[in-house]
């Protein structure tokens, strides 16, 4: 694992069929360590994340569950997903213990939905550390700029765009990103950017 941005740790897997890579986040926070949309660990990350010690595991979207399982297995800390991206996750294979709700706190960070991908998707708020940690609403492709998935992939496109123009009522500087690369400062700028290409 590297460190992102102080107590923030990230570790990545190469997709190839993408031509980039996927991201699981550890944030480090005296009320509990999340570990948010986990890749699929090495036994090195495993074990990282073992000494760490995960109190939950916050999954953003119903397809980002990939690792979740072998670090709950791990840790024992409990996986929460939104409701309404439940029972895709539970078909995967994961053990939902925990529903996120929007608005909810959970340690430092804020739910905020995102709908568009999925009915589910959420954003991750953390307003102290103007930090936005967000799954598949928008990806950090290319590298230092952020872009949509294709829309093929996508629930309802025009929600997904409006979801992701809401996020600019935020303050943030910084977005960590489950796919791609994320961008530690200047962040908001390039989603001012991306929103500015938006049609409808």
């Amino acid at each position: 694992m590297k460190e992102l941005l102080p107590g923030i740790f990230t570790w990545s897997v190469l997709s190839e069929p993408h031509g980039y890579d996927f991201n699981g986040t550890l944030l480090v926070h005296p009320d509990g360590n999340l570990c948010i949309d986990p890749v699929d660990p090495s036994p090195d990350v495993l074990e990282e994340l073992a000494r760490f010690s995960v109190s939950r595991i916050l999954i953003t979207n119903r397809n980002h569950t990939r690792g979740a399982r072998r670090v709950q297995e791990k840790t024992g800390a409990a996986i929460a997903i939104h409701s309404a991206d439940a029972a895709y996750a539970e078909g995967q294979g994961v053990e939902v213990g925990a529903t996120l709700a929007v608005g909810e706190r959970i340690g430092p960070l804020e739910v905020i939905a995102c709908p568009g991908k999925s009915p589910g998707e959420v954003a991750l708020y953390d307003a102290s550390r103007r930090l936005l940690i967000v799954g598949d609403a928008v990806i950090g492709n290319p590298p230092a700029g952020l872009s949509l998935l294709r829309e093929k992939v996508m629930d309802d496109p025009g929600l997904l765009r409006a979801s992701v123009r809401k996020l600019l009522a935020l303050d943030f500087d910084a977005i960590v990103v489950g796919d791609g690369e994320s961008i530690v400062a200047g962040a908001r700028k390039c989603l001012e950017q991306l929103v500015a290409s938006f049609s409808g």
